[in-house]
């Protein structure tokens, strides 16, 4: 189920088999504390294919040539966030040329081609995502980085709602890809991202080859991972005696 980003959940309670209702197991995006891994599962958000963001196999990626950006940020910038904190670091810092940045002021729903092709070719050319946080820490950039072996810098904070820890996790936000050893950088102040910058511009090649190739396994196998804990579920849930 795509959960409400702020955790507003209770609907579905009542539909649950624990509450005389007819779901058995539900699977369930962001830091939902009613998330216990027994009938209640997290469920990672994935990339936005809704939007048109391709579906890119590991091998179309190239980990091999440089990458002209250290990083990339494309997204609204809202007043009074942590995004305008973050622009005015880079901005303080002359920072703004290292990274491909593009923002806007009022969010839309929908990417049309050339957004689209310009947000894909910033993740592919540049090692580093900067992830601040909007309505909820966790969002499809984080996947849709590592697609492209480009290492998510997260603003490690819970922001405002009834999402946080359950009673299976106590390291929220982003509880279910920190328990999957995410290989990603997180921040809790965006003034880190300075030193974050000035290290990834001492890397070698070699090493920012190296990453790229790490994070896109990880990301292979923590999908195969998230697919057979689900298909294993449902087994166990509807099928065991038929098995058995």
């Amino acid at each position: 189920m795509l959960g409400n980003e702020q955790c507003d959940n209770d609907w579905f309670v009542p539909y649950t088999k624990r509450y005389g209702g007819p779901v058995d197991q539900l699977f369930i995006t962001y830091d939902s504390p009613a998330i216990n891994h027994v009938n209640i599962h997290p469920w990672p958000l994935g990339v936005a294919t809704y939007r048109g963001f391709n579906l890119v196999q590991a091998n179309m990626v190239d980990v091999l040539q440089p990458r002209p950006f250290i990083c990339n940020f494309l997204g609204t910038v809202y007043n009074h966030s942590s995004r305008q904190y973050l622009m005015k670091i880079l901005k303080d810092n002359q920072l703004e040329d290292k990274c491909f940045m593009k923002t806007r002021n009022v969010w839309e729903p929908n990417e049309n081609e050339q957004t689209r092709q310009q947000y894909e070719f910033a993740l592919s050319q540049s090692d580093l995502t900067l992830s601040p946080v909007g309505i909820n820490t966790e969002c499809y950039r984080i996947y849709e980085a590592c697609v492209y072996g480009s290492v998510p810098v997260i603003e490690d904070i819970m922001t405002p709602g009834r999402c946080g820890n359950s009673s299976t996790c106590h390291n929220s936000p982003l509880c279910f890809l920190k328990s999957m050893r995410a290989p990603f950088i997180f921040i809790k102040d965006w003034k880190e991202v300075v030193g974050i910058i000035k290290k990834e511009a001492q890397m070698t090649q070699r090493d920012k080859i190296n990453r790229r190739k790490a994070l896109i396994e990880w990301y292979r196998d923590f999908r195969r991972n998230v697919k057979e804990d689900f298909l294993n579920i449902v087994q166990k849930s509807f099928f065991s005696e038929v098995i058995t």
